[in-house]
């Protein structure tokens, strides 16, 4: 081989090598430590195995428990960024007969355009596979807490029923692999109450949330009776068919005045159901507990408590178990019975003849708050499914808002003994990251989660042991910001119960206190950008003008120039400078005088403004500007149409070339030996969607994620100023993590 080949072979080697290497670089991903932070709506138990359970989330994905290790393990990080609408699990199902087999029903919402899929795992969620399906599902609706939907037969594994919100009932007689309507039972359930809804939102129906086999009974290779309830009153809402689902019929007797929530079949014939006004967890003001004799027809009202049905003392039931070795033991819970005499679970062992409390009147529950310190002052709440373990009578599980709650002794209170309860969500991360800080000095990160406000995480492998008692804690922080040139002024914005809805801190996050005043009364949320010294604050509360002060919010001026709803970002070299964009008016915005006033200018970006979204969203893009840190005017805008770059704003925005889509995008510390920041971008880069980083402004890009750490949706992402090659993400509801460069150590 002569020299000139030798060299060009050795040169395509190294491209070759280059390539191979720039397009990915392994990543070692770990949760930042909060535990829970989400609604678990569900658990589900293996029948015939010990410690085989599985939980399932509205937004979060689902999780399998690992024994050896002693934590949930997630079964969904690998749903990618155009199948997130799998991300909310509406139902699980377990077949008695095989613990190999698993089936997941999944999708967020019944009017997202996303996939709705059944996920079937023969390997117990290690791997999946996804059949598509006609039906839809709201595993964020309301609702969301009831079931179990979906139940595979235990006389015959291949035969599954699946209970829908608005499609009806489904029936796979091939392992979920293919899915047909199931005639005579309601296609559509009535919507019966005004407030029966997705929230504050649109009226829906939360349809058939129960199906429930009776495996005494066979017709051939197949279960003869099987229950269906349906989330409706006023009419029928329990059916029975007992020709294997041929045919149905309402079961006589039952009650009307509310609608099921819950029910379970125990093995001396009775069929109990929670029942509540509302499927919640919208408000419920009435509701109860009964007992169905299968073999006599009696139905008895065993209500433990019986609710006023009133606004504000009234409630409803949310769950019942049976003790699979005592079928007389059975345990319930309410909802909504804060005012009421406070949250509570019920135990009988005589099957509903008599009751005692867990928590109120004198059952003394206590709860052990060390694994996830930031729940203390919550209270118990949202106990849409209660378990006792099958296996040991001693152990049970509730689900709660904020993950999940265990006893190891709940016969001590056949006794009138107290029972113990402490955190079980080891593993569950499942917080939606709304905005994320990581401040060029002092803690590795600031976080602004919606529900549980956020936290400043001084070790991002443990829960905050002073959980997030923030001075003002908010309910939903929507944003947080520090001065870039004097970061312990730290200022974040959300929601509050008390105290004002901004606070800031002037020791990196150690202290906080409210703002003395606000703009106005309402202002609430939105975005807060502070000025690179710290000295003015600007402000875009939730649906309003943007607002500056100079007095760390004694006094507040409206800034002038700026159309309603309008972010702003601080230049992080010159304290006088603001930005901000309306990405779809095609405007673009500059202060000079630290935030005052505004001038506006054309927003010239090469390929034109991107499509707006049906509902005014960015359509997966961003409607907001970054400033790169340590350079003047040297701004960045991802976007749903790429990415767009200024070295100088008297100069206009080009076009990144090879990003397709950028949907959330951050700054890190340089790379050794370079100068200029890190990138990171959520996005699609040369039609690949994925995490990607770039260490020379944008001109190639690392691919630091793999398939197997997707998230869904992921929101924010962040670098760490301090350490190179750290980076920040928050997703939409798997929590916070952080990736570090792997390494072979």
């Amino acid at each position: 081989m002569d020299s000139k080949r030798l060299l060009m072979v050795l040169f395509l080697i190294t491209i070759g090598l280059k390539i191979r290497v720039d397009a990915q670089q392994p990543y070692r991903w770990k949760s930042v430590q909060i535990r829970g932070g989400g609604f678990v709506d569900g658990i589900i138990y293996h029948p015939a195995e010990k410690g085989l359970l599985y939980c399932r989330t509205d937004m979060g994905g689902a999780y399998k428990w690992n024994v050896n290790l002693n934590q949930w393990e997630p079964l969904m990080d690998w749903v990618s960024y155009k199948d997130n609408n799998l991300m909310g699990v509406e139902s699980i199902a377990l077949d008695p007969s095989d613990p190999n087999c698993l089936y997941m029903a999944c999708g967020t919402y019944t009017s997202s355009p996303g996939p709705n899929a059944i996920l079937i795992s023969g390997d117990r969620g290690a791997t999946f596979k996804r059949v598509d399906v006609p039906f839809r599902m709201g595993g964020n609706e309301n609702g969301r807490g009831n079931g179990e939907r979906m139940a595979v037969d235990p006389n015959n594994g291949k035969i599954i029923y699946m209970g829908t919100r608005i499609d009806g009932l489904w029936k796979s007689e091939d392992k979920g692999n293919h899915w047909s309507h199931v005639n005579g039972i309601s296609p559509a359930p009535v919507l019966t109450d005004a407030g029966y809804s997705i929230g504050k939102y649109h009226p829906k129906p939360a349809g058939i949330i129960f199906v429930l086999f009776d495996p005494k009974t066979k017709a051939g290779n197949k279960s003869a009776v099987i229950y269906a309830g349906i989330s409706q009153k006023g009419t029928e809402n329990l059916f029975r068919s007992t020709d294997a689902g041929h045919t149905w019929s309402p079961v006589p007797g039952q009650p009307i005045d509310v609608m099921p929530t819950h029910a379970v079949l125990s093995a001396d014939g009775s069929l109990y159901i929670t029942y509540g006004s509302n499927p919640g967890p919208d408000t419920m003001t009435d509701g109860g507990v009964y007992k169905y004799n299968t073999t006599t027809g009696t139905w008895t009202n065993i209500t433990p408590v019986k609710p006023v049905p009133d606004a504000q003392m009234g409630f409803g039931y949310a769950a019942v178990s049976i003790d699979a070795q005592h079928p007389q033991n059975i345990i319930v819970s309410t909802f909504n019975r804060y005012k009421a005499g406070g949250e509570d679970i019920f135990r009988s062992t005589d099957g509903g003849s008599s009751w005692k409390s867990i928590f109120t009147g004198g059952g003394g529950g206590k709860i052990d708050y060390t694994l996830a310190p930031y729940i203390s002052h919550t209270g118990i709440h949202w106990l849409f499914d209660i378990e006792i373990d099958p296996f040991n009578s001693n152990h049970a599980l509730f689900t709660t808002g904020y993950g999940l709650h265990e006893t190891f002794d709940l016969t001590d209170a056949d006794h009138d003994k107290p029972t113990t309860w402490s955190v079980k969500s080891n593993g569950i991360e499942e917080t939606v990251g709304l905005a994320l800080l990581s401040p060029p000095q002092g803690v590795p990160l600031i976080s602004a989660i919606g529900d549980y406000g956020g936290f400043v995480h001084h070790d991002l492998d443990k829960p905050e042991p002073g959980g997030n008692s923030i001075n003002p804690r908010f309910s939903n922080t929507t944003d947080v910001s520090c001065a870039s040139k004097k970061s312990k002024i730290i200022v974040r914005v959300g929601e509050g119960s008390s105290g004002g809805n901004i606070g800031y801190s002037l020791n990196g996050g150690e202290t906080w206190q409210p703002a003395s005043t606000q703009p106005q009364q309402s202002s609430k949320s939105g975005s807060i950008s502070v000025s690179a010294t710290g000295n003015s604050w600007v402000w875009t509360p939730q649906r309003s003008a943007p607002y500056v002060t100079f007095d760390n919010g004694n006094t507040w001026k409206q800034a002038v120039g700026l159309p309603n709803n309008t972010r702003v970002i601080a230049d992080p070299v010159n304290a006088a400078k603001f930005y901000a964009v309306d990405l779809f008016g095609g405007k673009f915005f500059i202060s000079s005088d630290s935030g005052k006033t505004f001038s506006q200018h054309d927003l010239n970006l090469p390929n034109g403004l991107p499509e707006q979204g049906s509902h005014g969203d960015v359509r997966g893009g961003q409607n907001r500007l970054y400033a790169a840190p340590g350079d003047e005017g040297d701004l960045w805008l991802p976007t749903s149409d790429g990415l767009y770059h200024t070295a100088d704003i008297g100069k206009p925005f080009k076009q990144i070339k090879g990003v397709d889509q950028a949907h959330a995008f951050g700054f890190g510390k340089a790379a050794p030996g370079k100068n200029y920041p890190a990138l990171y971008l959520v996005g699609i880069i040369k039609g690949t969607d994925g995490i990607y980083r770039s260490d020379d402004e944008g001109k190639n890009w690392i691919r630091i994620n793999d398939d197997k750490h997707n998230w869904g949706l992921i929101l924010q992402i962040t670098g760490d100023p301090k350490k190179y090659g750290r980076v920040h993400v928050g997703t939409h509801g798997r929590g916070i993590f952080y990736g570090d460069i792997a390494t072979n150590n």
